[in-house]
């Protein structure tokens, strides 16, 4: 009796068919999301591919005024063989990148701070007023934000910080009006705060109490056992928070096109403050200002061409956080 249950082999128990059945289906289900992203973002390249091709690199230069040259597009014959593409379009890319990083930045430092204060400071009543506060915010459609900075803000810079002087230095070329840069900076910070706080408070909760005791018991500050211990433990959430935040900037497109003013102008640094106070107008609030001249051929694909890129931008975005998150992987929460 022994020696056959010695030589006895288990059978591995057969897989309830029900399991696999779920198993093929979210596989299934998993495949479709990934190709239909990989569609959408062929099909936009495709879409937008005659507009670079016609233009080559010098698509993302400087070069004469982009309102007019979209407009020469959208006025093409209707002969394909006459279209017009000839665009340069850095304009629209630098107050792209301008207005989302400079909002990134601004919105990084107030919500590492804010979630430090709801977690760490503020009394349990407080506190359990803000965070509810903070997500309703998060979930506020953007034309809201817009609202309120074209009939507030806007108005409120145009009467508090733009003068006569201002105006007139730079009448030959804009109009101020109080719809700026910094119009759309103030506004998409706000926007995007929220998203960040409540990423950044949910991780900073996580972090083990014991940690910052030790550094308490070691002689350091509160506040600088916060610093060193909780902000240093949770890197990849502001990261991850940090790619969130810079995906819905780049996309934010109605708010924008309603406070910054909707022109075609690169400001300029060089030109001290009046460079806050200058319009200008981003890829996506392009976008929502020529949805309407789609179906015309070349002027449709331009905007595909504009639309691509964003894409583009947001997937770097999410590689050089991931990649940024698994660097910082060993300092992180729950780290060996």
């Amino acid at each position: 009796m022994e020696a056959a249950s010695l030589g006895t082999k288990a059978v591995p128990k057969e897989e309830d068919p029900t399991n696999r059945r779920v198993e093929l289906l979210l596989g299934a289900l998993a495949s479709s999301i990934l190709l239909f992203i990989a569609g959408m973002v062929i099909f936009v390249f495709l879409k937008g591919f005659p507009s670079f091709a016609a233009n080559g690199f010098a698509w993302f230069g400087a070069g004469g005024n982009v309102d007019e040259q979209l407009a020469n597009i959208f006025n093409s014959p209707a002969d394909p063989a006459e279209y017009v593409y000839f665009l340069r379009a850095w304009p629209l890319l630098w107050s792209t990148f301008l207005i989302s990083a400079t909002s990134v930045a601004i919105g990084i430092f107030v919500s590492v701070f804010t979630s430090i204060f709801i977690v760490e400071f503020a009394p349990t009543a407080v506190a359990r007023v803000l965070e509810p506060v903070v997500k309703f915010l998060a979930a506020v459609p953007s034309v809201i934000y817009g609202l309120i900075g074209i009939l507030v803000i806007v108005p409120w810079i145009n009467d508090t910080f733009i003068t006569e002087e201002m105006r007139e230095s730079v009448a030959y070329v804009i109009q101020l009006d109080g719809s700026s840069v910094i119009a759309g900076v103030v506004i998409l910070t706000v926007m995007i705060c929220p998203i960040m706080i409540a990423i950044v408070t949910d991780s900073l909760r996580q972090v083990p109490r014991n940690w910052r005791e030790g550094a308490l018991a070691l002689g350091v500050n509160r506040f600088r056992a916060l610093r060193t211990v909780s902000v240093r433990a949770i890197r990849p959430a502001i990261v991850a928070a940090a790619v969130l935040a810079s995906a819905r900037a780049l996309g934010e497109a109605i708010m924008l096109s309603m406070v910054t003013g909707s022109i075609g102008f690169a400001p300029n640094p060089f030109d001290g403050i009046l460079f806050f106070f200058e319009p200008s107008r981003p890829l996506g609030a392009t976008i929502v200002d020529g949805a309407e001249g789609l179906s015309v051929a070349p002027f449709g694909q331009t905007m595909y061409a504009f639309a691509f890129i964003l894409i583009i931008s947001t997937a770097f975005l999410s590689f050089a956080g991931w990649v940024a998150r698994q660097s910082l992987a060993k300092y992180s929460v729950g780290a060996k």
